[in-house]
């Protein structure tokens, strides 16, 4: 924050968060910059009858640009009298009272720019800013609060959800300027992070496209191979067209000596775990291709009775239910155990590298197949009577080595490349973190700021 100013003269807070504010800035309690705290409703089932009322719920925040979305909205039928005091208007602050998570915290606050008529969900309160303090600014100093975990003292979590006790919250005393002082300061942050904004955008674009085209190498080296200049054939399948003619085109059941779904439910339950012995594999491990997690185990006793479903170094295992397209291969290093009803087992041939076989059935060429093949089905359940009709490319065994080396040193280089776009939309967000939060304390002095024109930048 170098290249911006600082007041003149800083005076002592009195809050140990604080520490100084400018000179003439009025230390004061949140709640005396807002008209109350209204909690929402949910209402009743909407009746579609033109008289329903959009309900603002958390799931509608727009957590960077502190907003709201622009759709996707609920309708919900509000009676006229439960509308009166809770009917948003434009400039109003949404503050979510229940919610959060794991690695969050409840207390978001986002500002409400629209103009229809809506309330807020049972999880959100409604804040409306008196005539001293703008929208705006406030919805800056709100997020400074999140952003910095400065609620977490006003946090009550009894059960699995949190939820904020809004009086301790808005007794927390902040620094504030005279309203003329927070439009500029809000001109500001609002011109700023705006930039911001657009450069993570364009890092997620093109981690988007990045993503497409290691897509699209991956496709092209399990169909065509890696020689350009490699003769072609009609591989008889419309959506995989040609292939080069040394390849063939197979089953996936005429690849794998054995294929087989994980047991029942009621052959594994939870009575069974133990603290140690043979591990169960599930999606848990399959998903991010990690099997060092986990800690459910069965004895020894029970894994000799379910050893039919016992995994071993070389199987490819699928993930069967709401994850289409989440492949592992078990590896050398895993322990061994056995396979959950989630997953299936494919034990594959010698004429094969599972490796190779797994990149294919990752590929978009098996998604469109199992489109085909499960029209009329549940797209998000693989079975192995689908499973065992998947057309496979299938190069000499050399050759699928050759392959899937290229593949992983592909998948290297894109993810390094994505990895570094992540790391820049990081900086970014902290860069936007620290600007507001400078902004909202009087740490910079921005009063004589103003925003650069097109000609300006350009020179």
């Amino acid at each position: 924050m170098s290249r911006y100013k600082v007041y003149p003269e800083y005076k002592d807070a009195g809050v140990e968060w604080l520490d100084k504010v400018p000179m003439h800035w009025h230390v004061m309690q949140l709640k005396r910059t807002v008209d109350g705290c209204v909690n929402g409703i949910w209402g009743e089932e909407p009746q579609q009858d033109g008289n329903d009322t959009i309900v603002i719920r958390v799931a509608d925040f727009d957590r960077q640009r502190l907003t709201i979305n622009e759709d996707g909205y609920t309708f919900r039928r509000i009676e006229a009298k439960e509308k009166q005091n809770r009917r948003l208007k434009r400039g109003d602050l949404l503050l979510e009272k229940s919610g959060g998570g794991e690695k969050t915290l409840v207390g978001q606050v986002v500002l409400f720019d629209k103009t229809f008529e809506a309330v807020t969900s049972n999880f959100v309160a409604k804040m409306t800013p008196l005539r001293d303090f703008d929208s705006s600014y406030m919805n800056y100093v709100f997020s400074r609060f999140y952003f910095e975990n400065l609620n977490f003292c006003s946090i009550k979590q009894n059960t699995g959800i949190q939820n904020l006790d809004s009086a301790a919250y808005l007794s927390e005393k902040i620094g504030i300027p005279k309203k003329d002082e927070q439009q500029k300061i809000a001109n500001f942050l609002d011109h700023e992070t705006a930039k911001i904004d657009t450069l993570i955008a364009k890092q997620q674009e093109l981690i988007k496209l990045l993503k497409e085209k290691r897509q699209a190498v991956i496709s092209h080296a399990v169909t065509k191979g890696l020689n350009p200049n490699a003769p072609m054939r009609d591989s008889g399948v419309e959506w995989l067209g040609e292939v080069p003619e040394h390849w063939g085109v197979k089953k996936f059941r005429f690849l794998c000596d054995r294929i087989i779904a994980g047991p029942f439910g009621s052959s594994i339950t939870k009575d069974m775990y133990v603290k140690e012995g043979y591990k169960v594999y599930g999606q848990e491990q399959v998903i991010p291709n990690d099997f060092t997690i986990g800690d459910y185990y069965v004895s020894k006793r029970d894994f000799l009775e379910l050893f039919r479903y016992s995994t071993n170094p070389g199987d490819i295992l699928i993930s069967c239910v709401g994850t289409f397209g989440k492949v592992a291969v078990f590896p050398n290093s895993a322990e061994p155990g056995i396979i959950n009803p989630r997953l299936i087992k494919a034990e594959v041939k010698t004429i094969c590298n599972p490796l190779y076989l797994c990149e294919f059935l990752k590929s978009e060429m098996v998604f469109k197949q199992f489109e085909l093949l499960s029209r009329g089905g549940t797209m998000g359940v693989i079975n192995i009577g689908v499973l065992n009709e998947i057309l496979v490319a299938c190069p000499p065994l050399e050759e699928q080595d050759e392959v899937f080396l290229f593949i992983k040193r592909q998948k290297e280089k894109f993810n390094f490349l994505i990895e570094r776009a992540n790391k820049q939309i990081e900086l970014a967000q902290e860069r936007r973190t620290a600007l507001i939060s400078a902004a909202v304390t009087g740490k910079i002095d921005v009063r004589d700021w103003q925003a650069l024109s097109d000609t300006a930048l350009a020179a």
